[in-house]
């Protein structure tokens, strides 16, 4: 017993010596950790859509924000409100600030071309959302919906439910999204001969330009029925003129988006279809593409995502509220 007494102070110092060690090395480690969260770089980025006047987009930034700010990170986000000259001017002064990517929805596919060749050049990486550019060469990735195929699922619904039709498009040339959906649209009922279009006009996408078009073109072509628009927005300014003249049982109308206005439309009957985008999807895709940029890794020149018609056939499927 006396012997095992006597062995309990040098016990004890040990476990002093061995516990002060454990205190330095978990101190240092803390002092690692601190140190590796405090020299983290701090990423900036900036991004600009040709409008925040469709919540379209907003979905869009919506989702790179949240990917972006969850990572400790910051978006700049600048609306053009349809200016070219001022989207130019938005990208020159992230460049100034020099953000680390550059998310980039053209409000001209080709005037943007100035401003890109100068992000290029100043070493910053570039992702285009929803549209694409005519200088693809000059970004790293194009994260866009499928537009052209859109405009074919429309086309497709209008030939196997109606024989015949004298269609006004509605259009937004300075968008090669736009321009696509349109040209998918007019390529699938070509040959078609009982399908006529009258007339096409551009409505820049929006509401308020697409009203008094379709008013306009309305009492040019009386005989219209069928209204082909580039998006919902649109459709929505085509719905109101023509609930206006008292047409809106008479005229189908088509869109592009599935925006919760638009599946409402087809929910009541005012509106034949609209081929639907994923935003929520374009945004993680194009967030998680600038990151893959960032940390050398390979990325996908075009990630092209399909769209979906909805009609009231398969409405329940996807629901009139919110977004896809």
């Amino acid at each position: 017993m006396g012997k095992d007494q006597k062995s309990i102070p040098g016990i004890m110092v040990f476990a002093v010596i061995a516990l002060a060690a454990c205190l330095a090395v978990w101190g240092l480690t803390k002092q690692r950790i601190r140190d590796v969260v405090e020299d983290r770089k701090v990423y900036k980025f900036g991004a600009t859509y040709m409008t925040m006047n469709n919540p379209f987009y907003e979905i869009i930034d919506n989702e790179i924000r949240g990917i972006v700010e969850a990572r400790g990170d910051m978006l700049i986000t600048r609306d053009p409100a349809l200016d070219i000259s001022k989207q130019i001017e938005q990208v020159k002064e992230m460049i100034d600030r020099k953000v680390d990517g550059l998310f980039i929805n053209p409000v001209d596919w080709k005037m943007i071309s100035p401003a890109l060749k100068e992000a290029y050049e100043a070493g910053i990486p570039i992702i285009v959302v929803d549209s694409d550019v005519f200088d693809w060469e000059l970004v790293n990735c194009t994260v866009v919906s499928d537009n052209y195929e859109a405009g074919v699922q429309c086309a497709e619904h209008l030939l196997e439910h109606r024989k015949r039709g004298n269609i006004i498009v509605l259009t937004h040339s300075a968008a090669k999204s736009g321009f696509d959906r349109i040209q998918g649209f007019k390529d699938t009922i070509k040959g078609h001969e009982e399908f006529v279009i009258l007339a096409e006009e551009d409505c820049l996408g929006q509401l308020e330009v697409a009203m008094p078009v379709t008013e306009w073109l309305l009492k040019e072509y009386p005989k219209t029925d069928v209204i082909m628009c580039l998006n919902d927005l649109a459709a929505m300014g085509t719905m109101a003129a023509l609930k206006d003249a008292g047409l809106e049982s008479n005229i189908a109308v088509y869109g592009v988006d599935g925006s919760p206005d638009g599946k409402s439309m087809v929910e009541a009957g005012f509106m034949e279809a609209t081929a639907a985008q994923f935003p929520r999807r374009i945004g993680k895709e194009a967030a998680e593409a600038l990151y893959q940029i960032l940390n050398g890794e390979p990325v996908e020149t075009t990630i092209r995502i399909e769209t979906e018609l909805i009609d009231e056939e398969n409405l329940r499927v996807y629901g009139s509220d919110g977004w896809q």
